[in-house]
């Protein structure tokens, strides 16, 4: 297996067994599994991120946690997740962390996602309405290119990308289309989607000790 570490001077270990899908999802969910960093397995090859989490990456992943989990939920049309949960799609040879993602109820009763343990769950099998990947520094070829694709052969129906620059933080909503992803239309910042049926504008702030802070609008 191709072995990919996305930062140097930094050590990682992995077992020797680790060779492909099957073993990676093995290794992810057991006790050697390691505590620090970021670990996907993408179409035979093994991703490492160990980069520390930065106090923007966190503040926008946890904006968008309350928002969507709050749409979620007086719209009754199914859960979000937070990172740190395995999503896999075995026959887009993927296995990763999403920074968040949408399950629909919808897809769970069809079958075309799987919680195998209820709610001991550690892993979503199959295909979820939505992932979003806040862009890492250290990740931008994973979340902006390798990713992309893999999301969209995994049939993820929405890939919400979220990159920050100095002044500003744009978010774009990616739908699945019959060659790869399109991206959706914005109107004065307003972008909407068709999973949630509404539409999202994501707008940064300064807070009173003047780091960026940052709003998710819904109409």
């Amino acid at each position: 297996m191709t072995l990919v570490i996305q930062q140097e001077a930094q050590a990682v270990r992995v077992r020797e067994w680790v060779t492909d899908l099957r073993s990676f999802r093995r290794w992810a969910k057991s006790d050697d599994f390691p505590t620090r960093g970021w670990y996907s397995h993408l179409a035979g090859e093994l991703w490492v991120d160990l980069s520390m989490e930065r106090l923007a990456h966190n503040q926008i992943k946890t904006k968008f946690a309350a928002v969507l989990t709050h749409v979620c939920e007086s719209s009754g049309l199914g859960m979000f997740l937070g990172d740190r949960m395995l999503l896999t799609n075995v026959e887009a040879e993927l296995s990763t962390e999403p920074d968040g993602m949408f399950i629909s109820y919808e897809e769970v009763r069809a079958g075309r996602v799987h919680l195998e343990h209820g709610e001991d769950s550690v892993e979503v099998e199959g295909s979820p309405d939505m992932v979003l990947e806040v862009v890492r520094l250290s990740s931008r070829e994973k979340d902006k290119v390798v990713l992309r694709d893999m999301y969209w052969r995994a049939g993820v129906r929405e890939h919400w990308l979220v990159e920050q620059g100095h002044e500003v933080v744009g978010l774009e909503i990616l739908r699945h289309g019959l060659k790869g992803y399109v991206a959706a239309r914005k109107q004065g910042g307003w972008v909407k989607s068709g999973v949630f049926g509404k539409s999202f504008r994501l707008v940064q702030k300064k807070d009173p000790i003047g780091h960026p802070a940052y709003v998710l609008e819904v109409r």
